[in-house]
């Protein structure tokens, strides 16, 4: 991330489980955007910040981090393009979930459905498991894997 010699970046260090008080602004990120732990954004009230969090955290929409200054800031998934689909029974949802684990592709898991971004690969391989695809634009929360106990690392003190 390179500043001008006269731009100060809002620096967002921490997670916070409770951040005391309403979150003075929010960014909206992407899932990809939400794994990354060092990259620049853009807060709901045009502040520049960027992101300085502990490798390997990421980031769910709900999620409240906490600036150096204090300040905190809510954590909006982005809508995506992704594909929902859904199975005329439960062996053939798992199958397809099972299709696209063993390719390493961030699923997120529902009630009676899965979903993946976008990718015309991905969806030609599962449309001819059977299953019905859905195009929409929605957040995209997969699972965090079956090793993540939690999908971050709060900080809970000040020695971050």
């Amino acid at each position: 991330m390179t500043q001008g010699p006269n731009e100060q970046r809002l620096r967002l260090t921490r997670v916070v489980a409770d951040p005391g008080a309403a979150p003075c602004a929010h960014v909206e990120l992407t899932f990809d955007a939400r794994r990354r732990s060092r990259h620049p954004v853009t807060l709901s009230d045009g502040t520049a910040a960027g992101l300085f969090l502990p490798r390997g955290t990421v980031l769910r929409g709900g999620d409240v981090l906490r600036a150096e200054d204090g300040r905190t800031i809510e954590v909006v998934a982005a809508p995506e393009s992704v594909v929902t689909f859904t199975a005329s029974n439960s062996t053939l949802l798992a199958r397809a979930c099972y299709h696209l684990g063993n390719r390493h592709v961030p699923v997120q898991v529902g009630d009676g459905y899965a979903r993946f971004l976008r990718d015309h690969v991905l969806e030609d391989m599962v449309r001819a498991l059977g299953v019905d695809l859905a195009f929409e634009v929605l957040p995209f929360e997969p699972e965090v894997g079956a090793y993540g106990a939690h999908t971050h690392t709060h900080s809970h003190g000040d020695d971050g």
